[in-house]
């Protein structure tokens, strides 16, 4: 099957009628995560947008991810998509491009925004992140620009190595003092794992079953 995906593949994948969300992420949840914030959980939960980005490469649909610097105070050295905590008077998605355009130099204006996934809760930091998907709007690979004060370095990932079962694995990892089942994905030489990892697995599976119902409906 071809595996380059577009960008009508992607707005069909977005708007899906009957789509479950939380079976998607679960694929790619630790053992033990939380999914949903604790009731006993004091405060106000913090709200925060993040950005899946689209454009095109040698004709392949391709997306990137950051890594965050060792030294941050909060998922240092992680693998992120784009995006950070909503300020005062924004809507999220004004947070997803705010942050887009601070931590890789991509400007709203150059991004058309295709749609939204499903909103999910990273519980050590205490967050609601609510993930967007945008493309460039001239297709092309853009001139990125990573803030050397949160950025250590984008990854750039071809989407059909997301549907190659090569790219992910699950190990064991011992976090905050217990032992747990830990699926990722592979980028270059890191591990994609947690939140960004559900998003992704989101992504792609509405990307799966966008592909499928199209292949049967053009069978029929």
């Amino acid at each position: 099957m071809d595996r380059r995906y577009t960008i009508p593949d992607v707005k069909r994948a977005l708007n899906l009628s009957d789509f479950d969300a939380l079976k998607a992420q679960l694929r790619m949840t630790p053992t033990s995560r939380a999914i949903r914030r604790p009731a006993e959980r004091t405060g106000d939960v913090r709200l925060g947008g993040v950005m899946l980005l689209l454009y095109l490469e040698e004709g392949e649909l391709y997306t990137i991810l950051t890594r965050r610097r060792d030294d941050l105070n909060s998922h240092a050295g992680q693998m992120s998509f784009p995006g950070g905590q909503r300020d005062d008077g924004e809507t999220l998605l004004m947070t997803a491009l705010r942050e887009t355009e601070e931590e890789v130099g991509i400007l709203a204006s150059d991004l058309e925004v295709l749609g939204q996934l499903s909103t999910l809760y990273i519980p050590p930091s205490d967050f609601e992140v609510h993930p967007f998907v945008a493309w460039v709007k001239n297709g092309r690979r853009p001139q990125f620009s990573p803030n050397p004060q949160e950025v250590a370095e984008i990854v750039e990932m071809p989407i059909s190595s997301l549907f190659n079962p090569s790219y992910r694995g699950e190990e064991p990892w011992e976090i905050r003092g217990l032992t747990i089942s830990v699926p990722f994905y592979r980028a270059g030489d890191y591990k994609v794992w947690g939140a960004t990892a559900m998003i992704i697995s989101e992504f792609v599976e509405r990307l799966r079953l966008a592909r499928t119902e199209a292949s049967q409906s053009a069978a029929n």
